[in-house]
């Protein structure tokens, strides 16, 4: 059972859930825009997830990314190093608007945690802007990337997926904002800081709700869309009634981040029985 734990932890540590969660919502894309995502830039997103994820957590200073005394973290930049290499190699195999626009998302990635600001500040430590730079670049990975990759220009609803994928992430972002509350500085100004627990719940629903209801905005809508969309509305209202200051371990780092997965599967799912029908 130790060994389970620790191969448990280091798949949560390495950010390899997180890199499946991102994986698994582009295939969403793929699945509700219907369209061929190339293979490689699944392999580009799912490998250099990882490595993007791990700088963002363990290097927010680069030269603490490099410097890391501690074995386990080692093991994880090592882990890290190797999925950039392998995110490095494929793209050269991407097309020339999916490496502008893949830009552009590592510009604001790095602008998010490299302190670029005056006191060796960063835009992560701005009042209110972390959760909205890390919504903006789940929803520009895993929507804008894979379909400028098949469409020569943004449709409505590409635009539609995008903004509905960007409060999606808003929503599963709080219960990580309340469970850090005990350990932020209050100069973040984070979401609970500015209105409680109890605020940032309320608005948690409010978003879950903005959510849903930007299914119906979409011109190809269908029964299976609408069913799949209201399971998981239930699930982030669930999830965010279950979310406390005080969470067990795996609370947010497992159970909210697998939300993506839920969601693919409901969609494989409910495709599956439309064919059946």
């Amino acid at each position: 059972m130790a060994l389970i734990k620790r191969i448990f932890d280091f798949y949560l540590d390495a950010s390899i859930h997180v890199a499946l969660a991102i994986f698994s919502l582009v295939h969403v894309t793929a699945l509700t825009l219907n369209r061929n995502v190339p293979q490689e830039l699944y392999i580009f997103i799912f490998f250099g997830s990882i490595g993007c994820y791990n700088f963002v957590k363990y290097g927010v200073e680069a030269e603490k990314y490099i410097l890391v005394a501690n074995r386990y973290h080692k093991n994880i930049q090592f882990f890290s190093f190797g999925c950039l290499l392998i995110s490095f190699y494929q793209m050269f195999f991407l097309s020339e608007r999916v490496l502008i626009s893949l830009f552009v998302l590592i510009a604001i990635t790095g602008l998010y945690a490299l302190p670029v600001l005056p006191k060796h500040k960063n835009f992560r430590s701005l009042s209110g802007l972390k959760i909205l730079i890390v919504a903006t670049v789940w929803a520009g990975t895993t929507v804008i990337l894979p379909a400028i990759s098949q469409l020569e220009v943004i449709t409505w609803n590409v635009k539609v997926e995008a903004f509905q994928r960007f409060m999606l992430v808003l929503v599963m972002l709080v219960p990580f904002e309340i469970r850090d509350l005990k350990y932020d500085s209050v100069a973040l100004k984070t979401l609970p800081q500015r209105v409680g627990v109890k605020g940032a719940k309320i608005i948690g629903y409010g978003w879950s709700i903005i959510f849903y209801a930007a299914t119906f905005l979409k011109t190809n809508l269908d029964f299976i869309s609408v069913g799949v969309n209201t399971i998981l509305l239930l699930i982030l209202l669930g999830i965010i009634l279950k979310t406390e200051l005080n969470q067990k371990k795996y609370f947010s780092s497992f159970w909210v981040e697998a939300i993506p997965l839920f969601w693919w599967l409901l969609i494989i799912v409910g495709n599956k029985y439309s064919i059946l029908l």
